[in-house]
């Protein structure tokens, strides 16, 4: 039997506890223990982003953040973008603009996507590009991704070198 501890954590605005073992990772904890599979792992050492969840507003890679570490503190999951079942606007964009192929990098860029529109309302192109280059997709071209993202903020999706409608 391992040794485990308590931990506490607001999870999409709910109050959990939970035992845990100290060496498990924030992804283990709510894919595992909490049923929350939206977050995705793939690299297993914080490269490709699948498993990007925000703790306390910041977006953090839950494949190798350890549960301890979020121990009081707020984590928000691509489950609890949503409200009143009715999508959010990044989830939207995303729809709208075709952001996504297979969805498995998805809810990683969704909440990559929202931390960046947290810290800067109104991105450039070259912005968003950069605010999300920590998150990989196999599928599409980015272009789809970024034009979302930028939707989101409200400022629209024109490409370089396009003129503006």
């Amino acid at each position: 039997m391992h040794d485990t501890v308590d931990i506490a954590l607001d999870v999409n605005g709910t109050q959990r506890t939970l035992s845990i073992e100290p060496r498990e990772t924030l992804a283990e904890v709510l894919r595992e223990r909490l049923a929350l599979t939206g977050t995705k792992v793939s690299c297993d050492a914080q490269v490709c982003g699948a498993c990007t969840v925000l703790v306390d507003g910041l977006a953090v890679s839950a494949c190798t953040y350890l549960a301890v570490d979020a121990d009081g503190r707020g984590v928000r999951t691509v489950e609890g973008l949503a409200t009143d079942r009715e999508l959010a606007p990044i989830q939207q964009a995303f729809i709208d603009h075709a952001g996504f192929q297979c969805g498995f990098c998805t809810p990683g860029m969704l909440m990559a996507a929202t931390a960046l529109l947290a810290e800067d309302p109104l991105p450039t192109r070259e912005a968003v590009i950069h605010g999300m280059e920590g998150n990989l997709c196999r599928c599409t071209g980015y272009a789809h991704i970024i034009d979302a993202v930028l939707a989101a903020s409200g400022t629209g999706t024109q490409h370089e070198g396009e003129p503006a409608a």
